[in-house]
């Protein structure tokens, strides 16, 4: 994910140190019931896409946002499907931040799925019985936006559907 301009500002002031972000994630689906993923540059592996909101951006905007950079394909977010806090990561440079996620399930209304910048290698659409493999993370986010229970909060432990 490329690192947007007012994070690099702040990282003039604060150097390193632990940085809280806010992030979001968009699982989508199409139609068919694929759901949309990119391989990443920084990593090399298969994700579920995601980036940080400017300033002021709501989530949904975020979501909506992300995608269409990253895949040129057009969403309607339809509903938060879980939010945590993810532990601190520590990048290749030093930097540390610590991300706490808004995921939200998106269907696909638009546009043909391909690499749209410099951060995904490739993207496409995947059967949920034929997923390359994945990060926990990112299965999580799959399976709680396939659900049709309530959003997931995590350490709430589960919440009875009814």
């Amino acid at each position: 994910m490329a690192t947007p301009d007012f994070i690099r500002e702040i990282r003039t002031s604060i150097g390193s140190q632990l940085l809280w972000l806010p992030g979001v994630t968009a699982v989508v689906f199409d139609d068919a019931g694929r759901v949309l993923l990119g391989k990443r540059v920084d990593t090399g592996g298969w994700a579920v896409i995601g980036g940080i909101p400017e300033p002021g951006e709501q989530p949904a905007e975020t979501a909506v946002r992300e995608v269409y950079e990253e895949t040129a394909v057009q969403v309607v977010p339809e509903r938060v499907v879980l939010v945590e806090t993810v532990p601190p990561i520590r990048y290749p440079n030093g930097d540390v931040c610590q991300f706490m996620d808004v995921t939200l399930r998106c269907r696909a209304i638009g546009g043909e799925a391909r690499v749209n910048d410099d951060e995904s290698l490739e993207v496409g659409w995947f059967a949920l019985d034929a997923l390359p493999e994945l990060a926990d993370y990112a299965l999580t986010r799959i399976k709680r936006a396939v659900e049709a229970g309530p959003t997931w909060f995590h350490g709430m432990g589960e919440v009875p559907q009814g």
